[in-house]
């Protein structure tokens, strides 16, 4: 077990930060599209309070993700992999970042501009990050969640594109990510690197 990413597989580290986003990503769209379309009360603003507090627990991983890669190694791409799609990948995972940023930013922005109090969890009061203002609040709810749409269709691609490699390609780009072990496929050999 690997604590650190290696050129052929990412390390335990790593795939702990990505599917910990991914279980937060899931969680946090799960309880926002539910929450928003219940009747005002005590149960939608429980779940209010768990979706702000899961997303800034989300955000502060993400933060410590972006930390992490830059002193863990990359595994390499597959050296047949055409250069567009290594291009096409170093896009797309640099997008993922930046909305992963953007939606819980703004989420805090559009908290705080309404005028609301951000408790973690019962444990912590967050500041605000901009004063009250509704014209403010609007524009940061519109950000989110246009944000949260676009997130949401290029994880459907991020997916796509892991289990194409997987099922067509035959790599192992979706085997080194895997959280749990598996045996690596002698088909690949070291090309860039992500």
């Amino acid at each position: 077990m690997n604590w650190r990413s290696t050129t052929q597989r990412w390390g335990v580290i790593a795939k702990a930060f990505h599917w910990l986003v991914a279980l937060g990503i899931f969680a946090l769209a799960g309880i926002g599209l539910y929450m928003v379309d219940m009747p005002l009360g005590m149960a939608q603003l429980r779940l209010f309070l768990l979706h702000k507090a899961l997303g800034v627990t989300v955000l502060a991983l993400v933060v410590l993700r972006l930390l992490w890669r830059l002193i863990d190694r990359h595994p390499r791409y597959p050296a047949d992999m055409p250069r567009w799609q290594v291009g096409a990948a170093h896009a797309s995972h640099a997008l993922l970042y930046l909305l992963l940023l953007l939606i819980p930013i703004s989420g805090w922005v559009y908290n705080s501009a309404s005028g609301f109090p951000l408790p973690w969890f019962g444990l912590l009061q967050l500041p605000a990050l901009a004063p009250v203002s509704k014209p403010l609040a609007r524009v940061a709810l519109d950000v989110h969640e246009t944000a949260f749409w676009v997130l949401a269709a290029l994880l459907l691609l991020h997916v796509a594109a892991a289990l194409d490699h997987h099922f067509r390609h035959r790599d192992t780009v979706l085997l080194r990510m895997l959280p749990w072990r598996t045996r690596a496929r002698t088909t690949d050999t070291p090309g860039d690197t992500p």
